[in-house]
């Protein structure tokens, strides 16, 4: 797998940047200013550098005698005066996944169009991109990906059906020594019976009625490359026989034909069918089972993958891009929920819900209530939320002192104290209302403006440490904020 190389002398910042690209699934690799140069010779399979520009003339100099590695510069703004055709972008801190995708894809497009032709490796990177994820399940995908592409042995892709089977035969063809040679996929379950062989191994003039002409067949258009035989389950017993005869001997002839044609394909077979059962009924021959079954891959099932699910949208969202298509942003509500759903048509189900919301929001931010209601588990926690006046009143208790309880009045004089440098009062809890009654939504939104105002303040008006401080998301300060038009400037 292709490597990206991280060129800094602060800890914390390659650290941190460690942490993302891991969690994206990249390889990645470390190294300081003083051996870049040195290390990038030594590392002839690079997809591009992360640069930290603190020191901005010794990065501009690196960036130069290395014109053909796409850069990506963190943290600081280099020099206006020069431009350099391969730095792809900059990121600055705090770093968002969303920005880290796009500037890899970009590095990804520079590479395409700069790139020798005769690359060994050429597309595997974006390849591998299509099954992002940190879970044990597709990193052990990826790594039998890698075992098994150099060999020209048979191969068996199990799982269910949009769990992307065809992606991983894709990978292993374009991983391959094949991988100059064409990759043919059939849907052997799209194809009448009768219709198989002809299509698989083509016909001659006259063959039977209709065949005006002779016509290759699939084996012959895959010589030399990789045959993708997509659902093999749902293949006749009989044309079974006749490829179990072609994966033994590599020859066939073309129906009506008399002539022998030898083959050079690799095979690759691909079902959502539990093979020996059908076995034990009769419906799959053994021999043939056996013969494909050289190396089996499994891939998993979205649901027991659901912590990918953030990185795949955002791969998703980055290729309708990549395509001049409209995207989409997910709030961490509408992430977490469906990160809940069962997925039963897997990553084709997502793929086809986010080209769902992109022509429903083009360029949106879609939060839980613009989900289909199928995808929508819990509530949303922000201002505008549709709930009832009382419900909001019992959530905003709930946030800010985690129970049911109310304050008394007394807590105004604690906060004030605090605010002027006094030892705090402890909050006491009242059951008793004043006499001439208090006018309890504007007494909990006092309450609430003052707690967020003296958490802001207390962490320099950091919005995420702020929030961090009164135990709820950024994302629900940042409402909160807008609702009662809480500024720096007040």
């Amino acid at each position: 797998m292709k490597e990206i190389l991280i060129i800094s002398d602060n800890q914390d910042r390659k650290h941190n940047l460690n942490i993302i690209l891991s969690f994206m699934g990249e390889a990645v690799s470390n190294t300081d200013y003083k051996h870049a140069l040195q290390t990038i010779k030594t590392k002839p399979d690079l997809f591009c550098i992360f640069l930290d520009g603190e020191i901005p003339e010794e990065a501009e100099e690196i960036i130069q005698k290395c014109s053909v590695l796409p850069f990506i510069n963190i943290g600081f703004q280099l020099s206006n005066d020069v431009t350099f055709p391969n730095l792809i972008g900059s990121l600055f801190e705090p770093i968002l996944l969303p920005n880290m995708q796009e500037l890899l894809s970009k590095s990804e497009e520079f590479n395409a169009k700069n790139a020798p032709s005769n690359t060994k490796n050429s597309g595997k990177t974006r390849l591998f991109r299509s099954l992002v994820g940190h879970s044990g399940g597709i990193q052990d995908v990826r790594k039998l990906i890698e075992q098994v592409a150099p060999t020209d042995a048979n191969v068996l892709v199990l799982g269910e059906s949009g769990t992307g089977k065809e992606v991983v035969a894709r990978n292993i063809h374009y991983m391959s020594k094949r991988q100059k040679g064409p990759f043919i996929p059939v849907n052997c379950g799209a194809i009448p019976g009768e219709l198989l062989e002809s299509e698989l191994f083509g016909h001659e003039k006259g063959a039977f009625t209709g065949a005006v002409g002779a016509r290759k067949g699939r084996f012959e258009l895959a010589e030399g490359g990789t045959l993708f035989l997509d659902e093999i389950g749902d293949m006749p017993l009989q044309m079974q026989v006749k490829l179990l005869r072609v994966l033994q001997e590599r020859i066939f002839e073309r129906v009506g034909g008399t002539k022998t044609i030898s083959c050079d394909v690799r095979i690759i077979a691909a079902t959502h069918r539990n093979l020996e059962t059908m076995i034990t009924d009769g419906k799959f021959r053994e021999d043939l089972f056996y013969r494909l079954n050289v190396f089996p891959i499994e891939t998993p099932a979205l649901r027991e993958r659901a912590q990918d699910i953030p990185l795949l949208l955002l791969e998703l969202v980055s290729r309708m891009k990549a395509n001049n298509e409209i995207g989409v942003t997910f709030n961490e509500e509408a992430l977490r929920s469906l990160t809940t759903h069962s997925w039963p048509g897997n990553v084709r189900e997502l793929s086809n819900l986010v080209e769902r919301l992109a022509i429903l929001y083009p360029n949106g931010l879609i939060d839980l209530k613009k989900l289909p209601s199928k995808y929508q588990y819990g509530n949303t926690e922000i201002s505008d939320s549709g709930l009832s006046e009382e419900q909001s009143e019992r959530e905003a208790l709930n946030e800010l002192f985690g129970s049911n309880t109310m304050l008394s009045p007394d807590n105004h004089d604690a906060m004030n104290q605090h605010e002027q440098g006094q030892a705090p009062i402890s909050p006491t809890v009242s059951a008793s209302l004043p006499s001439d009654g208090v006018n309890l939504k504007e007494y909990l939104s006092d309450l609430e403006i003052n707690l967020i105002t003296q958490a802001l303040d207390q962490q320099e008006w950091v919005v995420a440490r702020a929030a961090d401080q009164l135990g709820m998301r950024r994302t629900t300060l940042v409402e909160k904020m807008r609702k009662y038009e809480i500024s720096r400037q007040n």
